[in-house]
């Protein structure tokens, strides 16, 4: 219970830094002259909403794994480019601190069954405790080979290390060393927690190793490698093609005023023609004036909600071969399942990822986009 309460005590500070960095660039907005200023002002606000939603996006992963409802999207892929990807995602806070970091894929075909984005997700956050809990200027390594049937994956630190006492218990929820370098660093704790969850449901695991304090860490990872590796291709990653959708008539509803606008500038600014509605009612009016080719429906609307509005508009005249995508806080495959069957064609998740948003107005068949940071 008292490793709950300073979880929670940790949550509510880990909420507070990012929205006082955005409440503290907001409030500067109408103050800053030059475009610079202005560009970092956006960056701080940007960077700061996807650090809150990669937080609230560990806590439900945990919620799901915990009561097994996560839910696998399965490929067959190579360990390459998903390293790359999770390298990527790291790179800026390996660049902040100035640590080197070597990368070794060696026994080449290092090709298995997985979610791709899973199992990126399970680099990213070895890699970013690594980075966290290493002092300056520190070195992190990850090596990746073939050993029997196992694809190991090897993250090395020469960071503060972990105490005997810890060690046994450094993948248990609520469980933190250092408290005084993990509200340093930032992160609730649940980093390592998730890496280890999520290559058990995949049929692995995840093991640490330290000599003690400042002897740094390693932590292996563990997965099944394809048997016939060799006979099969990887699947394709992003198979939305990028190619711009010439301009269209867009309605945009949501009950929450400046979800709405700011969507819609957006929007505006690569030249489509923006209606924007705040009601169910009020959808359902102006796709019948404006006949969309469009639609980004909020789900959670007052009165009439979302799954009634594209119901009403997939049987008018309006929206038939219209292109409807929800945008909801809720992204669980029910709620995933829900949205098919109730006519839309795609499903994003607050706050909406653009560059998704982009893909599918180019076209392509019922996908979700789940934020995962």
């Amino acid at each position: 219970e008292r490793r709950k309460d300073e979880f929670l005590a940790m949550l509510a500070h880990e909420l507070r830094n990012p929205l006082s960095a955005i409440s503290g660039a907001a409030q500067l907005f109408g103050k800053l002259e030059t475009e610079e200023e202005l560009e970092w002002a956006k960056e701080v606000v940007l960077r700061q909403v996807k650090h809150l939603t990669r937080l609230i996006d560990d806590l439900l992963d945990v919620s799901r794994i915990s009561r097994g409802k996560i839910s696998l999207r399965k490929e067959t892929i190579d360990l390459s480019p998903i390293v790359s990807s999770a390298v990527e995602a790291v790179r800026p806070l390996l660049e902040e601190r100035k640590h080197g970091l070597g990368i070794s894929l060696i026994n080449g075909g290092l090709r298995l069954e997985a979610d791709p984005l899973r199992l990126e997700q399970i680099l990213v956050n070895l890699l970013t405790n690594a980075a966290k809990y290493t002092d300056a200027g520190g070195h992190i390594s990850l090596t990746a080979r073939l050993e029997g049937s196992d694809i190991v994956i090897r993250v090395r630190d020469t960071g503060i290390g972990i105490t005997p006492e810890l060690l046994p218990r450094v993948f248990d929820l609520f469980v933190q060393g250092d408290r005084t370098m993990a509200r340093s660093e930032g992160g609730l704790g649940i980093g390592l927690t998730l890496a280890r969850k999520l290559a058990e449901v995949h049929g692995g695991g995840v093991t640490a190793e330290s000599e003690g304090p400042g002897k740094g860490s390693e932590f292996t990872v563990r997965l099944p490698a394809l048997e016939d590796a060799a006979a099969r291709t990887p699947s394709p990653r992003g198979t939305l093609p990028r190619v711009a959708r010439p301009s269209s008539r867009v309605l945009v509803v949501d009950d929450n005023t400046d979800n709405a606008r700011g969507l819609a500038r957006l929007l505006k600014l690569l030249g489509h023609a923006v209606q924007v509605a705040y009601d169910g009612k009020a959808a359902v009016e102006a796709a019948r004036a404006h006949r969309p080719e469009i639609v980004l429906l909020d789900i959670g609307l007052p009165g009439m909600d979302g799954y009634e509005v594209v119901k009403r508009l997939r049987t008018g005249e309006c929206c038939r071969g219209s292109l409807i995508i929800a945008v909801s806080g809720y992204g669980q495959p029910d709620d995933l399942r829900r949205s098919r069957e109730a006519g839309f064609d795609h499903h994003l998740v607050k706050p909406v990822d653009f560059d998704a948003l982009l893909r599918l107005l180019a076209g392509g068949e019922f996908c979700t986009s789940v934020p995962t940071g």
